[in-house]
């Protein structure tokens, strides 16, 4: 009889295991996540959260697809393509152009996840000698098209300075510069610094130093899901910040996937790691000097006729309140 109890027993734990655990898959909602390039650095914080279950613990299935910039970026949310999106920060004016998404947290700050490579062996040996000289970046109206329009006017020759040309996904215009249809080029770190190992290229410009007060890369979510399902949205940045913590705790984890998804060396991931963690955002807040320096760019890249409300952009009511 006793025997018997114990079965019984057993056999209810083992039930109540199996509901709880297929309640727990239920629990996960689906997350299309796009980043505007797959080398990013600082979007390698959705690969390393995913890797280390932290956004399955938040209850969120999530799915990463890579774009050639931040226009393709916003096209897919607008076609309902992704749910989510890591762009870059002037991607905010998309929003005053009638792109059904908002801000909803800042990733990182200064714009060090953004470096100019020149040919190691062409002629640019100083930021003088890019006048008239072509310059590549992802896309028009992204923030590697505003930094080289930035670098241009910050040396008296005004946004057009220099010749830019939209090439779309980092492997491109690396190409392009080594067959040297192109003197430079305004991208992420992990193709500078690939370039550089590989004899190629040289670093001329690193934008971080240059502009203190920024938000280089922001989250984007598609209006559809803010107004039907808030609280996927609150999980979301709350595994994002943990993932982003993960991270500073536990390098060599951090390097290893950065290699994979970069598909870089370790020497040009741990370069990135070193460089590149101090500019994550810790709490995903908005700095409003930040905010007023990208909406001069706005204007400056001819996006915008004026500087928007930048308070109708974004929202922090998704961030964890500590």
């Amino acid at each position: 009889m006793r025997l018997h109890r114990k079965l019984a027993l057993w056999l209810a734990i083992a039930i109540s295991a199996a509901a709880f655990n297929g309640a727990e898959v239920k629990a996960q909602t689906k997350i299309r996540l796009g980043k505007a390039q797959a080398q990013n650095f600082a979007f390698v914080v959705a690969d390393v959260g995913l890797a280390a279950g932290i956004f399955k613990q938040h209850g969120i299935d999530l799915e990463i697809a890579n774009f050639g910039g931040d226009a393709r970026l916003v096209q897919a949310i607008s076609a309902d393509a992704i749910d989510i999106a890591f762009g870059g920060g002037p991607t905010l004016a998309f929003e005053v152009k009638g792109a059904p998404m908002l801000a909803i947290a800042a990733l990182a700050n200064r714009p060090q996840t953004i470096m100019l490579v020149v040919a190691k062996d062409g002629p640019i040996k100083t930021e003088d000698d890019l006048k008239g000289r072509t310059v590549s970046v992802s896309t028009t109206g992204s923030l590697t098209y505003w930094l080289a329009q930035e670098l241009s006017r910050s040396h008296g020759w005004g946004a057009d300075g220099m010749k830019i040309a939209p090439l779309g996904t980092t492997t491109a215009q690396a190409a392009a510069l080594k067959t040297h249809q192109v003197d430079g080029v305004v991208t992420e770190t992990s193709t500078v610094l690939r370039l550089v190992e590989e004899g190629i290229g040289r670093i001329l410009v690193r934008f971080g130093e240059r502009i203190p007060q920024f938000h280089v890369h922001v989250v984007f979510a598609r209006k559809g899901l803010i107004e039907h399902d808030p609280d996927v949205l609150r999980n979301f940045l709350s595994a994002v910040l943990q993932s982003v913590q993960y991270m500073r705790d536990h390098k060599e984890e951090t390097i290893a996937v950065a290699m994979r998804v970069a598909e870089v060396s370790r020497s040009v991931a741990t370069a990135n790691y070193e460089e590149l963690m101090p500019i994550f955002n810790p709490t995903g807040r908005f700095d409003p000097r930040a905010l007023d320096v990208l909406a001069r760019s706005f204007v400056e890249m001819g996006l915008l006729a004026e500087k928007p409300d930048m308070e109708k952009l974004y929202t922090e009511a998704f961030l964890p309140k500590n």
